[in-house]
């Protein structure tokens, strides 16, 4: 399967470096580029690609608000965003997971890397960089102003799929959750799938952050994890 991308940021220089890595890799296909948000919506729409690589921080219609239109279009469903930051801890990449992007990375992220997590998030398996991940979300959703979700769905989930949950948020895949639990991988799935539904997220990453949001999963202050 070729994973098909369209590559968000205003640094020409760095769109560049990006195609050259795809285009010398089996298996990726750079469908289109853009240099701001409205234009990265506007090659979503018209290229429907697996994945928006979208850089947060651009000129205009900024990539936050861009990966709000895409996640959110009824269209572009199968449409994932991979957001690029130069920063670790950026709130932004926090609102950006909450919009529905299915992740990010460092753009100081090693080229195998980046590949990885492209076909990570193709898969829709697991939460790219988990340990960087649920520090920021931990840091950031602790804090009270920030817990904005409807919590009525979570009387909905079960004391397993709690389980279940807190071992997403932990980063943890499918596989993982299985043998932690000593069950089989596709009633892992079923339980995450179930969760997604109940809670009303779009990937595994947009299931964390309301996971934390709805007091499912407590943040552990003061952890590097």
């Amino acid at each position: 399967m070729t994973i098909r991308v369209v590559l968000a940021d205003d640094q020409a220089l760095v769109r560049a470096g990006f195609r050259l890595l795809l285009d010398t890799e089996d298996g990726f296909e750079v469908a289109g580029e853009a240099s701001d948000g409205e234009q990265a919506v506007a090659q979503a729409v018209e290229h429907r690609p697996d994945i928006v690589v979208m850089d947060i921080r651009m000129p205009g219609t900024d990539g936050l608000e861009a990966t709000r239109r895409i996640t959110s279009h009824p269209d572009l469903g199968g449409v994932k965003v991979l957001v690029l930051t130069t920063f670790d801890v950026d709130e932004y990449v926090y609102e950006a997971l909450r919009a529905g992007a299915s992740g990010f990375l460092l753009k100081d992220t090693e080229p195998v890397e980046l590949l990885h997590a492209l076909r990570v998030v193709a898969a829709g398996e697991a939460l790219l960089a988990p340990t960087v991940t649920r520090r920021l979300i931990a840091e950031i959703v602790g804090r009270p102003e920030h817990r904005r979700i409807d919590t009525s769905a979570v009387r909905e989930v079960t004391e397993r799929e709690r389980e279940v949950l807190a071992l997403v948020a932990g980063g943890l895949s499918n596989d993982e959750i299985a043998a932690h639990l000593v069950i089989s991988t596709a009633t892992a799935r079923t339980h995450v799938s179930r969760i997604m539904t109940k809670i009303g997220a779009r990937d595994r990453a947009q299931l964390v952050v309301l996971a934390y949001e709805s007091g499912l999963v407590t943040p552990r202050r003061g952890s590097s994890s």
